[in-house]
């Protein structure tokens, strides 16, 4: 398996998690932080599963799916990818899903699950979170195209994130932690999504947020 995360200390956890190859049968054979990393490594192991995060430097997940189509459709190995991250949106679920990932799964997943939806995966089956499914079976049975949100396509991948959890209630520092980045960093995350969307606080951004079923 390669895990691909761009942030470090959490590769180290689940490579400290799953990587006990003698009690879980799953071996980390390389990891990387951006897409270029990720492709290059990805084509020097041949690694039956992708452990791979939606948003990374240089394109996310999605990128890493389209430059490695061949190695995906490859007859005698292919190589499968299994998305990890710690978004639960419908569009990052159905955009690496239409990019090829066998599955979806969310960072609150429980290390022996994770091993378990690994090797499901390996094996050719398709592994969702429990409440991720709705989303690909109701993207994939309507034939319309997802509607234009133009105020939250102003918003990067990580605001998005950090909207997300402020919506839910998490604070400053419990998003820091949930997001791998400092409390100041959240601030200047929620000040420009505040600025964006012309919004006062976090109040109107729960009641925007909760009008788009974006929590």
């Amino acid at each position: 398996m390669v895990l691909v995360d761009d942030h470090r200390m959490f590769r180290a956890g689940v490579q400290a998690e799953i990587g006990r190859t003698d009690e879980t049968g799953v071996e980390v054979v390389g990891e990387a932080g951006d897409v270029d990393q990720a492709l290059t490594v990805i084509k020097a192991t041949r690694p039956d599963v992708v452990l791979l995060d939606v948003h990374l430097p240089g394109g996310g997940g999605v990128e890493v799916l389209r430059r490695s189509a061949s190695l995906m459709a490859a007859a005698d190995r292919p190589v499968r990818f299994l998305a990890l991250s710690v978004s639960d949106a419908a569009e990052d679920v159905i955009g690496v899903i239409r990019g090829g990932a066998r599955g979806y799964v969310t960072k609150t997943i429980t290390g022996d699950d994770l091993v378990a939806a690994i090797f499901r995966v390996a094996d050719g089956d398709a592994v969702f979170s429990p409440r991720l499914a709705g989303f690909v079976l109701d993207a994939f049975a309507s034939s319309d195209a997802t509607p234009v949100d133009e105020d939250l396509d102003r918003l990067t991948q990580r605001e998005r994130e950090v909207l997300r959890l402020i919506a839910r209630g998490y604070a400053y520092k419990e998003v820091g932690k949930e997001l791998f980045i400092s409390v100041k960093t959240v601030e200047s995350h929620v000040s420009a999504v505040l600025r964006k969307l012309q919004l006062s606080n976090r109040h109107e951004l729960t009641r925007w947020a909760t009008a788009r079923r974006l929590i």
